[in-house]
């Protein structure tokens, strides 16, 4: 049972981590404004 709670803690915490906001160009990437960067996804 703890291993199943674990693995649903990590999968709710994952989808936090990777998920933001942000329209991407017509090459799956966008310039991120806090940093001044650009990545693609």
């Amino acid at each position: 049972m703890k291993k199943l709670i674990a693995a649903l803690a990590f999968l709710m915490a994952s989808g936090f981590v990777l998920a933001h906001s942000g329209g991407t160009d017509s090459n799956g990437c966008h310039n991120e404004r806090r940093t001044g960067g650009y990545h693609c996804h």
